[in-house]
């Protein structure tokens, strides 16, 4: 407890002094959402260091390093890190796990030397991204005449994306490929055209995903290819069936519970002609129920 006080005392009274490191651009840094990053801290070997200050928009922890056979001594103060920083030796780089989109952003390591007022400041800039997953491939098309010829978009996209995500579409044809940025693509067809191959490549920082190859051609030469002939179809059947489904399991329903009825009504007409010969006979009559 008294070390922590005394290092409490020793951050507060340094907030005054100089430090240098002023006019560097920041370490640029990027990290994968839900995995860790570290950010890398150079010290001085021939100083003695008497602390590091971590902030990040406010302070985050502080470090006083190893000396002397006594261990660091370290103060995490930004709860939204706590468990989730670790320091590590012999540098005390600052160590982050299961990143969020939270911890983007600007960080500074303060290194305050023992025998110098003046600071060494290094200065990051964090930017967390995803990992992307499959694209996905939308195609449009339009045939404006009778010859068969049509105007083909292919658009890209990502689910849940994210910044910085570039597209690329890349046409394959007789074994060469064209690549062309963009999400959309735009593209013309008519009968007699060789068939070409399209891929849609997303990349981001941290990942770069292409998708399956398709032949929008296909799309004006057949307008259902491929899925959407076939899904309208087995929709179709799909509701047909249920359809005849519902109708049948009312008719047995229906004729399950004519059987039942009829069935009983004929006992219990049996019952009462029974009733009335023993009653002509003077023998009590059957129960009804």
């Amino acid at each position: 407890m008294g070390a922590l006080l005394w290092l409490l005392l020793l951050v507060l009274s340094q907030e005054a002094e100089g430090y240098s490191g002023d006019g560097v651009d920041p370490e640029e840094v990027v990290g994968i959402l839900h995995e860790s990053i570290s950010l890398p801290l150079e010290m001085p070997f021939d100083e003695e260091v008497e602390n590091i200050i971590w902030s990040s928009h406010k302070r985050l922890a502080t470090v006083v390093p190893e000396k002397e056979g006594h261990p660091a001594t370290i103060m995490v103060t930004d709860p939204r890190y706590d468990g989730r920083v670790s320091f590590l030796e012999p540098t005390y780089s600052l160590h982050i796990q299961n990143l969020s989109w939270e911890d983007s952003g600007s960080y500074q390591a303060q290194v305050n030397l023992r025998t110098s007022q003046v600071s060494t400041m290094q200065q990051y800039n964090l930017r967390v991204y995803q990992r992307l997953s499959q694209p996905h491939m939308t195609v449009k098309f339009e045939i404006p005449g009778e010859e068969g010829a049509c105007n083909i978009s292919l658009i890209c996209s990502v689910e849940n994306a994210g910044l910085d995500v570039t597209y690329t579409w890349i046409s394959w044809e007789d074994g060469a490929d064209t690549a062309h940025e963009g999400a959309i693509l735009r593209a013309f067809w008519r009968p007699g055209d060789k068939a070409v191959s399209y891929t849609c490549r997303a990349s981001n920082p941290v990942s770069n995903i292409t998708s399956r190859p398709i032949q929008a051609g296909s799309f004006c030469a057949d307008p259902g290819y491929p899925l959407e002939k076939a899904s309208t179809s087995f929709c179709l059947l799909a509701k047909g069936l249920l359809i005849l489904l519902l109708f049948g399991t009312l008719a047995v329903g229906f004729w399950f519970i004519r059987v039942q009825t009829r069935g009983k009504v004929l006992r219990m007409k049996k019952l009462k002609r029974d009733r009335m010969r023993l009653r002509r006979k003077g023998r009590p009559g059957p129960s009804l129920s």
